[in-house]
């Protein structure tokens, strides 16, 4: 009896082990799936950052083009700046000048 009592312990030990062995292959569907759909969330989030970063380039590279606009008519209102000033300077020397000869003629 007390035989008998050990080989059906043994066969309900064996059972569960079956029954736990044929889980297994389940368990390992489930985790390759939940990886399959965490790869796929992962490429879309990469997709998107890939194209967020390239609308980022594009906007640098509107702000440079503009930031090189707005230097280049800067100096170009430099220049002009500079050559009224020496404008104004010789028509100050000019008018110097002509008040000196008016006033040698009044003399």
């Amino acid at each position: 009896m007390e035989n008998l009592y050990i080989k059906e312990k043994r066969l309900q030990s064996v059972l569960e082990k079956l029954k736990n062995l044929s889980n297994l292959p389940n368990a390992h569907t489930q985790e390759a799936d939940r990886i399959l759909v965490e790869k796929n969330q992962l490429q879309s989030e990469k997709i998107e950052i890939e194209k967020k970063y390239n609308d980022l380039l594009l906007k640098y590279d509107d702000l440079k083009n503009h930031l090189k606009k707005i230097e280049n008519d800067q100096k170009k209102n430099k220049k002009l700046q500079e050559q009224f000033n020496q404008d104004i300077d010789e028509l100050g020397e000019e008018t110097n000048s002509l008040v000196e000869e008016i006033e040698k003629w009044q003399i």
